[in-house]
């Protein structure tokens, strides 16, 4: 039996999270950038009828939200909860819970952060330039969160391919 049919399936998982880390990273991020990501989003959601709230920044500053029909302020204070998940940890949201749950921990019982503050559920990306590290981040909210996250990672691959 090949070494991959022992390894578990989080490894798998947190390999391709690792990955789209590694394979999503922007040679420039400006305020045009962040509205043509958003827009790109906004697009691939009303495509799929999917109703999220989106959001993108560049540090502190919001550079671009969106909801569309059938979300909340809940989904906003999602994104807001995701988001400071990637600044802390220069990750996605979702790899960052990967990693709790591949140790056989959840990150609300092993982190330590005041969950009204943070959560590491899928749908939120660092915004990682070349050369230069993590500058902000692009976030989803509203559906599970594998489909939060695959949406913005589609959306990056999408954006970088036409960059």
């Amino acid at each position: 039996m090949s070494p991959a049919a022992h390894r578990p399936p989080e490894d798998d998982e947190l390999r391709e999270l690792t990955a789209q880390e590694d394979r999503l990273v922007l040679h420039t991020f400006s305020n045009e950038d962040a509205w043509r990501l958003g827009s790109l989003l906004v697009s691939l959601a009303q495509e799929r009828g999917a109703a999220v709230t989106i959001g993108i920044r560049r540090g502190t500053q919001q550079l671009f939200h969106y909801a569309l029909p059938g979300t909340s302020a809940d989904n906003d204070a999602w994104i807001a909860r995701k988001s400071a998940v990637v600044e802390r940890y220069a990750e996605s949201s979702y790899l960052v819970g990967a990693r709790f749950r591949a140790k056989g921990r959840t990150f609300e019982d092993s982190s330590r952060l005041n969950p009204d503050h943070y959560a590491a559920h899928g749908g939120a990306f660092p915004i990682r330039l070349r050369g230069t590290g993590v500058v902000g981040m692009v976030a989803v909210s509203g559906l599970p969160q594998a489909d939060d996250h695959a949406l913005v990672v589609e959306g990056l691959e999408r954006y970088l391919a036409t960059s």
